[in-house]
């Protein structure tokens, strides 16, 4: 997300430029080859300066933006060595989750308008959310059982369609302890506004005694994939 943050600052510069010198280029042009200040216009049809200048610059300007932003999407696409797995499957209308590497498995649900705690977002916040340790790599694997959603947290820079039968991938790492949020980010169905994504950063310490209530808490699963037997049956 900060490589993001730092490319759409280099866009807003350029395209401020641009509109800037477009804008004072016609208003040179309106006052200076006015009919009244210019009654007998010239009869030249050619430049060649302003012609290869015109070709020249935009042309070094997409290379000033491309260069970052193939960067950007290399990033994005390419999963660093991962600190923690995790496999996100979308439902109508929730999410399950599973920690391969830990064997455990939960689904997170809307906290309803109702039972909101102080400080909890209206239709962002879940009754599980995810945890993930601070300052380290999460792979992110998704899915879906029925229709197709997206597994999107804005603020982590991640947005991944989950697919019925298909295993996508993402990354992201969070660099402070906070709670970030996100939503399905497409149109899955009647309660599509309804299946937030809620991703709890905390310290590695924290981590671990969360890992230990989780293992008494949470269902367990086989690390195999296709023996992955998913949990909270009682809340659906």
């Amino acid at each position: 997300m900060a490589q993001m943050i730092n490319f759409h600052n280099l866009l807003l510069v350029i395209t401020t430029v641009i509109v800037i010198f477009v804008t004072g280029l016609m208003i040179y042009v309106v006052v200076k080859f006015n009919r009244k200040a210019n009654p007998t216009p010239s009869t030249f049809t050619h430049n060649v300066v302003i012609e290869v200048l015109w070709t020249v610059v935009p042309v070094v300007i997409l290379v000033v933006i491309a260069i970052p932003s193939f960067k950007l999407l290399y990033d994005q696409n390419t999963i660093p060595e991962a600190d923690l797995t995790i496999k996100a499957i979308g439902n109508t209308w929730f999410w399950d989750y599973e920690y391969p590497d830990e064997g455990l498995a939960f689904s997170a649900y809307m906290v309803a308008e109702e039972d909101l705690e102080p400080g909890q977002p209206r239709l962002l916040a879940t009754d599980t959310p995810v945890v993930v340790p601070v300052g380290k790599v999460v792979r992110m694997l998704i899915t879906a059982n029925d229709v197709i959603h997206a597994w999107a947290v804005p603020s982590l820079g991640v947005k991944v369609d989950a697919v019925p039968g298909r295993l996508n991938e993402t990354w992201f790492l969070a660099n402070a302890p906070g709670t970030y949020y996100g939503q399905c980010s497409e149109l899955c169905g009647a309660n599509h506004a309804f299946m937030p994504i809620e991703v709890k950063a905390v310290s590695a310490a924290d981590y671990q005694v969360w890992l230990a209530m989780a293992r008494e808490e949470y269902t367990r699963i086989d690390s195999d994939a296709d023996s992955v037997r998913l949990a909270d049956a009682s809340r659906r």
